[in-house]
C-alpha cells in the first residue's frame, strides 16, 4: 500500500515533468501512444489470461471488447492528433478591428483516472488513451476487484512509462484515492458506481478539481410492435449477457409492446441456448460475476417475478444462468437500481407515450435502446427522453464508434470522451484574440462625449 509520502513525492515528480514541457510536442504524444500500442501487444497474452483469471472472459470477448478496442482507438488517434492539436481560426468582431482570434489546445497538467472492475484494462487504458493525446501527466488507479489485470497492467505501464510521466497507483480504493485527491489535480477521470462517484465529487470540490463521471444507471430496451422480432431477439441477448450482464451499457429491462411480447421471449430463449448452449455453466463463452459480494446482490433480484428462463446459480463459481423474468412490476426492488448482472426483466406497454412515461420513471440513463422500424418512434425516444447516448435496432455498439461521444446524462454521469472527445476532455480550450498596432481606433477611449450613437451603430 502506498503511503502518503509516496504519493506526495510522486505528485511532485509528476508536476515537474510537466513543467518540463516534455509533454508538449506532438512528436512526444505520437510517440507515447505509440509506444503504448507496442507495450499492449506484447503483454496481450498477459491481459487476456488476466481477464480470464478475473472475470472468466473468453479471449474473443475480452479481445475484442477491452484489447482490440484500444487498438483501434489509438489508429484513430494517431490518424487525427496533429489536426486536432493546431490552433482553430475562428472570426472577431467589427468592433475589435484589426484584430485575428485562435483556439489554442492546452494540456491540463496532472491528470488521475480512477477504473472499474467490469472491463478493468479498457476503461483504464481508454480514458489515458486521450491524457496522453492532450500532453498531460497521468496516475491511474485499477480496481482492486480485478487484481489480475491491476497487476498485469501495472507492469505493461512501469515498462512502458516514465513513473514521472505515467503510472500505476495500486491498492484499496477506499484508502487509496482519498490520499490522491488530498492533492489538487487538473483532472479526474472515473468510471465507476453512483454513490462512488458522488464521493469524487466531493474530494474534488475543495480543490475546484473538474471531473469526468462514466456511471451507469437502468438503461432501457423498448421493442414495438413493428421489428424483426429474431434479430431484436439477438442483438437484444448478445448486449444483456455480454461479460454476464456486468456492463454499464446493458440493456437493464426490456419494455415491449404487449402484442408482440411472447414472440420476443420465446425468441430470446432460443437465442440464449444458441449462444451459450442448454446448460451455460458449461459454456467457455459465458463469463461469470466479480465476486461474492456481487453474486448475491444479483442473485436476490431472482425472488422477484416470475422466472421463465435461467435462474440456476452456484455461489462457488460465481455463476448465475442469463434470466429472464415477467411479471416484475415497476415498484419492485429490481426496478428501483441497476442490476449490472445477467438478469432481465421484460414488461409491457400498450401505447407509445405510455412506455416514454414509464421510462422516465427512471431518468438519465447511460444508454437507450429502441428496436423499431417507425421513425416516429425514433424521433419521440430522442426528443422525449434524456439518456447519455444509445442504438437503434442495436445494443452497446454504440460505444464503439471514436466519432460518437460516449458519456452519462444527469445521475448516469458528467463528461464524455472517446476519440476527438478524449482528446477535448483533457484539453482546456484557451482563446487568444491578436491586434494589430498598426491602427490604433480611438472610440473605445474616453472621454466618450457624443460617441453613443456611433457606438450603436458598430455594435447594433
Amino acid at each position: 500500500m502506498i503511503n502518503m509520502a509516496q504519493v506526495s513525492q510522486l505528485y511532485q515528480a509528476q508536476q515537474n515533468y510537466f513543467q518540463s514541457g516534455a509533454t508538449l510536442p506532438y512528436s512526444f504524444r505520437r510517440q507515447q501512444l505509440k509506444l503504448l500500442k507496442k507495450g499492449i501487444k506484447k503483454f496481450e497474452e498477459r491481459i487476456l489470461s488476466a481477464l480470464q483469471a478475473d472475470l472468466r472472459k473468453h479471449p474473443v470477448e475480452a479481445y475484442s471488447s477491452e484489447v482490440g478496442f484500444l487498438y483501434e482507438e489509438i489508429n484513430y488517434m494517431l490518424e487525427n492528433l496533429k489536426s486536432w492539436m493546431e490552433p482553430e481560426i475562428v472570426s472577431s468582431p467589427f468592433v475589435t478591428y484589426p484584430s485575428s482570434s485562435r483556439v489554442y489546445k492546452q494540456p491540463l497538467g496532472l491528470t488521475l483516472i480512477i477504473g472499474p472492475w467490469n472491463y478493468p484494462f479498457m476503461l483504464l487504458i481508454s480514458p489515458l488513451l486521450g491524457a496522453i493525446a492532450g500532453g498531460n501527466c497521468a496516475i491511474i488507479k485499477p480496481s482492486e476487484l480485478a487484481p489480475n489485470t491491476a497487476v498485469v497492467t501495472a507492469e505493461l505501464i512501469k515498462e512502458v512509462f516514465d513513473p514521472a510521466y505515467i503510472t500505476v497507483v495500486q491498492g484499496d480504493g477506499a484508502e487509496v484515492i482519498p490520499g490522491l485527491m488530498s492533492h489538487r489535480f487538473d483532472h479526474v477521470f472515473f468510471t465507476g458506481s453512483i454513490p462512488v462517484g458522488k464521493k469524487i465529487m466531493e474530494m474534488a470540490v475543495p480543490h475546484l478539481t473538474p471531473v469526468t463521471l462514466e456511471l451507469g444507471g437502468k438503461s432501457p430496451c423498448l421493442v414495438d410492435e413493428k421489428v424483426n422480432i429474431s434479430v431484436a431477439a439477438k442483438r437484444i441477448v448478445w448486449g444483456k449477457y455480454w461479460n454476464a450482464g456486468q456492463t454499464c451499457v446493458a440493456p437493464d429491462y426490456v419494455l415491449v409492446h404487449q402484442s408482440v411480447k411472447q414472440q420476443l421471449v420465446d425468441a430470446m430463449k432460443d437465442a440464449i441456448v444458441k449462444f451459450f448452449g442448454e446448460d451455460p455453466a458449461k459454456s467457455p463463452d459465458y463469463a461469470r460475476m466479480i465476486n461474492t459480494r456481487r453474486f448475491d446482490t444479483v442473485a436476490n433480484y431472482l425472488k422477484e417475478g416470475h422466472i421463465v428462463h435461467g435462474g440456476k446459480t452456484d455461489r462457488d463459481q460465481l455463476y448465475i444462468a442469463p434470466t429472464i423474468l415477467e411479471d416484475v412490476e415497476w415498484s419492485d426492488p429490481i426496478m428501483q437500481e441497476e442490476i449490472f448482472g445477467p438478469v432481465l426483466p421484460v414488461l409491457t406497454y400498450t401505447e407509445l407515450p405510455q412506455a416514454i412515461a414509464a421510462i422516465q420513471q427512471h431518468p438519465y440513463p447511460l444508454a437507450m435502446y429502441v428496436f423499431t422500424k417507425q421513425r416516429k418512434v425514433e424521433r419521440m425516444v430522442i426528443e422525449q427522453l434524456r439518456f447519455g447516448g444509445g442504438c437503434i435496432n442495436n445494443t452497446i455498439v454504440h460505444l464503439t464508434n471514436p466519432d460518437l461521444p460516449f458519456g452519462g446524462h444527469g445521475y448516469s454521469g458528467m463528461g464524455r470522451y472517446h476519440g476527438k472527445y478524449s482528446f477535448d476532455t483533457f484539453t482546456h480550450l484557451k482563446g487568444m484574440l491578436k491586434t494589430g498596432t498598426w491602427l490604433d481606433v480611438p472610440i473605445k477611449y474616453p472621454p466618450f462625449g457624443n460617441k453613443l450613437k456611433m457606438i450603436k451603430q458598430i455594435m447594433k
